[in-house]
């Protein structure tokens, strides 16, 4: 008898390396020109997963998170997961903007991504597992087919695969 094979599908992002982007991307505006006496600042809440960014204007909060987006992309962190909310003014003239970091693979988006595999008629069986997939087949090679398609796949999220049984 055959055995089956499998892997998840994911979509994560490592907060301890989005700590240390802010942390970096941070030293690096307190030593910017262009920053001085703007009292920019970028936090992030693990718990929500929301990075919070606060400065003196507009230009500022978009060059902020470019800074942030340089430091992030040099720690491999996949930056289709974080998604801008639109810039908003804050108390003492100050603007905000807040990214939410997108953990786990949406549902509409895991729909539409076994809809997709479905359409290819690849041999094998896709389940939706709380906020990610799982792949079973019983060919190795169909699983590495699966994960090519998804790869070169556009569903604006960056995955990654686990859990190879």
């Amino acid at each position: 008898m055959a055995s089956e094979y499998s892997f998840d599908v994911v979509s994560k992002v490592d907060g301890n390396l989005v700590d240390e982007a802010i942390a970096i991307a941070m030293k690096e505006i307190t030593n910017r020109y262009d920053f001085r006496g703007s009292n920019s600042e970028i936090n992030f809440d693990r718990k929500t997963n929301i990075i919070q960014m606060v400065s003196s204007d507009e230009y500022k909060i978009k060059a902020l998170f470019d800074v942030l987006l340089t430091k992030m992309a040099k720690r491999n962190l996949p930056l289709k997961n974080f998604k801008t909310q639109k810039i908003e003014s804050s108390l003492g003239g100050n603007v905000k903007q807040q990214v939410t970091v997108q953990q786990g693979i949406p549902q509409d988006k895991a729909k539409e991504m076994i809809k997709a595999v479905k359409e290819k008629k690849f041999k094998v069986n896709v389940s939706i597992q709380g906020d990610s997939l799982r792949v079973t087949s019983k060919s190795k090679d169909e699983l590495q087919n699966v994960m090519a398609f998804l790869r070169g796949g556009d569903y604006s999220i960056q995955v990654q695969f686990d859990n190879f049984r």
